[in-house]
């Protein structure tokens, strides 16, 4: 299993290495967008929708949502035109907005988890109130790190993602060794303490190295900026993790281990995005503040 994942790791990884560095904004929120659809469809599965016609009604909302927003100026400049309100165009930072409904969201997730993770599992969800939960993360997800990758500078979006695959690589073996009390028994049997706290660490080497890089290639630092981003990256790692089991809640209420089977060794799509899709609007609420301070 571990060499299926390696294997497996090993090859997308340069692929989504490249495609952040190589890729315009816009093909890179198509890519993203794809990823995300697939995603889509294994948690439509994870929902309890069995049926085909309700999961592809589910994606073409989705696309439809993910295009709105991704022409939310060409929208704006067609009001202009159709009702000579140029004051329109005031609304168009509107958008930046709707990352505080996604950050309370999993800061939520992450108490309900810590306090009540055994409650959590049981609760019964209907399939229509977890379609829209999922239509929220997901399309959430697609948004930011589109806009991250859009907005700032490409090696933002890179260090996000490291700093993600850090994280998980350092919770995994410092779990496989020292780890002996479980973080939430009742969702993941397999997460640790020490792996969780292992994480932390990673997330704060991984901060001080991108901040070394910047110094290094810019010729300076802002004053704020190593405390910052220490805590923005540790904060966005917490969120990861817990992140991580939201989704595991999901499958175990399903009754699966897996979300798919689309990746050898890691299993669905979903698997391997759970703590991208959960950390990347607190990532892109605090790289929004560094930025404006």
């Amino acid at each position: 299993m571990l060499l299926q994942r390696i294997i497996t790791a090993s090859i997308l990884a340069p692929l989504v290495v490249l495609s952040v560095l190589l890729l315009p904004p816009d093909y890179f929120a198509l890519l993203w967008g794809l990823f995300i659809l697939l995603a889509a469809w294994e948690w439509t599965a994870l929902s309890g929708q069995e049926r085909i016609v309700p999961r592809v009604i589910f994606l073409i909302l989705l696309t439809f949502s993910m295009l709105f927003i991704h022409f939310w100026t060409v929208f704006l400049q067609i009001v202009v035109e159709a009702f000579d309100w140029p004051e329109v165009r005031n609304y168009s930072g509107i958008l930046e907005w709707l990352v505080v409904p996604a950050v309370l969201w999993w800061i939520l997730i992450m108490v309900l988890i810590r306090n009540a993770a055994d409650g959590l599992v049981k609760v019964e969800v209907k399939p229509y109130i977890k379609v829209i939960i999922g239509w929220f993360v997901l399309f959430s997800a697609w948004m930011f790190l589109s806009r991250l990758r859009a907005l700032y500078p490409t090696e933002i979006t890179l260090y996000f993602l490291l700093l993600i695959w850090a994280a998980d690589i350092a919770a995994y073996f410092t779990g496989k060794q020292f780890g002996k009390i479980k973080l939430a028994p009742e969702i993941s049997p397999g997460k640790t303490v020490a792996g969780f706290y292992g994480a932390l660490v990673a997330a704060i080497v991984c901060a001080l190295c991108f901040c070394l890089y910047i110094y290094l290639n810019l010729g300076g630092l802002q004053g704020l900026m190593i405390p910052n981003l220490v805590l923005l990256s540790v904060l966005t790692v917490m969120v990861s993790v817990y992140g991580d089991l939201f989704f595991s809640v999901a499958k175990r209420q399903r009754g699966v281990k897996d979300s798919g089977s689309l990746l050898p060794g890691h299993g669905g799509l979903l698997d391997r995005l759970d703590s991208v899709i959960a950390a990347i609007p607190l990532f892109y609420a605090g790289i929004y503040l560094i930025f404006r301070s």
